[in-house]
């Protein structure tokens, strides 16, 4: 099953550090929290990503382009003709795929883009600027036996973000406005999607939180999975910093692999 990360926003709110760089490339423990994001899916055996590049995507080309030497050691000899020795070519078992989502489209116009590179099959989507220590396999698993259209995780969060209203059955009916005291979840990302989900994308002006999965919801097609473990994203330079300060303790959370 394919991965599909969206990594083509501007990062207003921590516009300090991503002027220079898209912010799914601002780094935790000096790795693109876009890499964290990958090494997890990577955990459970999931390897082939697609990456919905936009603002400077040029940065995320020539970091995957050049990832063997930014993660080895490499010896240049200029007296022999400029010859090149990579001493221990570290490498990912992951199939990228980098796609020009355009500079001001929208969430559902860069996964409509995407459709061709997907196909039709199954596929998973997530933010390129939160981490979680969810278990993807448990994910996959419970969106399968639903049998639904899409599942997105549901998160418990005391946090600014707009709300999710699930019934018992773990079927979302509707998105709203967070209120002062609501402890309702939000949505986490980390999605399963059905190849249906691209019907109902008009085009780049789309807003996939909008449009797509407020109607999969009123056709009680969308499924929540309750998730009540660590996720964090990464908006403010404070959180940055946060997430920063867990890696450099050995306590990220979020952290799975060896």
């Amino acid at each position: 099953m394919k991965v599909v990360i969206l990594a083509g926003g501007f990062g207003t709110r921590i516009s300090e550090e991503s002027y220079l760089k898209p912010k799914p490339m601002l780094e935790i423990g000096g790795k693109p929290i876009l890499w964290h994001i990958m090494k997890e899916y990577s955990h459970y055996g999931f390897n082939e990503f697609i990456i919905c590049c936009g603002y400077k995507q040029h940065v995320i080309k020539e970091w995957f382009a050049d990832y063997y030497l930014y993660n080895s050691d490499v010896t240049f000899d200029f007296s022999d003709n400029n010859k090149m020795t990579v001493h221990n070519n570290v490498a990912e078992p992951w199939k990228v795929t980098l796609v020009d989502t355009g500079l001001n489209t929208m969430t559902g116009g860069r996964v409509k883009r995407i459709q061709k590179y997907v196909g039709d099959e199954p596929f998973m989507l997530t933010y390129g600027d939160g981490v979680c220590d969810i278990n993807i396999k448990d994910l996959v698993a419970f969106h399968e036996k639903h049998g639904k259209i899409a599942t997105l995780t549901a998160a418990a969060m005391g946090q600014r973000f707009g709300v999710l209203d699930i019934t018992g059955d773990e079927t979302i009916t509707s998105f709203r406005e967070k209120s002062m005291d609501d402890g309702a979840r939000i949505n986490a990302g980390y999605m399963v999607l059905e190849p249906k989900i691209f019907d109902f994308i008009e085009g780049d002006t789309t807003v996939f939180e909008k449009e797509p999965l407020e109607t999969v919801a009123k056709m009680g097609e969308l499924k929540a999975y309750m998730f009540d473990g660590y996720w964090q994203c990464m908006d403010t330079k404070r959180e940055m910093d946060k997430l920063n300060e867990l890696w450099d303790n050995g306590k990220a959370p979020w952290k799975s692999w060896e």
